[in-house]
């Protein structure tokens, strides 16, 4: 091997370390310690529909004026839509004892009750409020009474924590958002 071609390997092999620089943050999810009880012996976790920069991989942080800011070296560890509903469906599970699972349903006999959540904000603040506002909906097998709520929630952070800060803050917050739904969309 020639003196030029090791030179381009290891030239390659310093660029492809540096394009891989970026940092996978993962959300801490908090321990569920409540029980609820549910009117539903199965619910489906059908639809998680976030705003465009909630659902991209980069972590942002709004700014004061409403600047919404992020890098592509700060990444969450996986797609936040598939992992809001996971958590959604995990946390339910754990406080309600019943089936709860997220689209595509894993069971063979069709849920009792599917809930789908339409974002309209998911986001940390520079100033330490991480916040989501939006809708739920509950449809109901059978004929049941469909229901649907709004919801707003916040939790507090220290930003200067970074993005495992803001990564902890959101599995807070959604598992504050499932207390809520199941309390005020599944009883």
């Amino acid at each position: 091997m020639t003196f030029h071609c090791r030179s381009l390997i290891v030239g390659l092999t310093l660029l492809l370390a540096a394009c891989g620089s970026a940092e996978r943050f993962a959300v801490s999810t908090p321990p569920v310690t409540e029980k609820v009880r549910i009117a539903f012996s199965s619910v489906e976790v059908r639809d998680v529909s976030l705003p465009s920069y909630a659902a991209a991989d980069e972590i942002h942080l709004q700014a004061a004026d409403g600047t919404l800011k992020s890098s592509s070296d700060v990444l969450w560890a996986d797609a936040p839509e598939r992992a809001v509903a996971l958590e959604l469906s995990r946390n339910l599970a754990q406080m309600t004892g019943r089936a709860i699972a997220s689209e595509p349903w894993p069971f063979e006999a069709f849920p009792s009750a599917r809930l789908e959540l339409r974002f309209s904000d998911l986001v940390a603040t520079s100033d330490g409020v991480f916040r989501t506002t939006g809708q739920y909906f509950v449809a109901v097998r059978d004929g049941g009474r469909e229901r649907s709520g709004l919801f707003d929630l916040s939790v507090s952070f220290d930003p200067k924590g970074g993005p495992n800060a803001i990564a902890k803050a959101r599995g807070q917050l959604i598992l504050d958002l499932s207390r809520y739904i199941a309390v005020n969309g599944l009883k």
